[in-house]
């Protein structure tokens, strides 16, 4: 590896690993809903957007929905959905509750700041939840909540059909693969999932809003960010 490479690694590693410095530059815009590319054809766009307005009232149907009576907005997800991209969350805050809008606030930030570290612009993603209402005082979401909204999620998946799943947190790691224990253990390595006939990769890592609890951790994220990053270059994916 050359010098200068060696050099710009470990700047971006001290750059990440360390908290909110005083000259980070957060532009707060909120990301552009269901943005595409320019040279995605039209077709496409409008035939994931009834698919996703189609999901969306069928998530607004649920009966007896603890969740969904505590929560003021239903969160599908915001961002590129031609994106090669996903970045499922686990559930929305208060702050996402109030605005309709993915990853708000400090939450938000940290993860914008994590792709910066690795060149990538937040907006050109695509994020999403495991679970698309707020639970009661931001709790875990129970198990049994995970499984009603799992059906869900792999159908979003399925519209949005990305090259790259990155799964943020324990919630929405037990909702696509059904495990239930401890990240670490699981963080770090590659998968694969099949949906619909279609093979995905996908990465398990730490959520923000448990990177800013534990900032401990955040030297962990930052291995799992140099793997999506090689990811990437390894699938040729052109990411904008």
């Amino acid at each position: 590896m050359a010098k200068n490479e060696l050099n710009q690694n470990s700047k971006l590693t001290e750059e990440f690993t360390n908290t909110f410095e005083q000259n980070f530059k957060y532009v707060n815009n909120p990301i552009n809903r269901f943005d595409v590319s320019k040279d995605n054809t039209t077709k496409n766009l409008l035939k994931k957007a009834e698919k996703l307005a189609r999901l969306k009232e069928q998530i607004n149907s649920i009966e007896n929905c603890n969740l969904k009576k505590n929560s003021h907005s239903l969160i599908m997800g915001d961002g590129n959905v031609n994106s090669p991209i996903m970045i499922i969350g686990e559930a929305p805050g208060k702050e996402e509750d109030q605005t309709g809008i993915c990853f708000q606030g400090e939450v938000g930030k940290l993860l914008r700041k994590m792709f910066n570290a690795i060149n990538i612009k937040l907006d050109d993603l695509y994020l999403s939840y495991a679970i698309n209402f707020m639970t009661p005082d931001d709790r875990k979401p129970t198990s049994q909540e995970i499984k009603r909204y799992s059906s869900f999620l792999k159908e979003h998946i399925t519209i949005i059909d990305p090259k790259i799943i990155v799964l943020m947190g324990s919630t929405a790691m037990e909702s696509l693969t059904g495990l239930n224990r401890g990240i670490s253990k699981e963080r770090g390595k590659w998968n694969e999932i099949i949906l619909e006939n279609n093979t995905l990769s996908y990465i398990i890592t730490f959520s923000p809003s448990y990177l800013i609890r534990f900032p401990e951790y955040k030297k962990y994220s930052w291995e799992d960010l140099k793997m999506i990053r090689q990811k990437i270059h390894d699938l040729n994916l052109k990411i904008k």
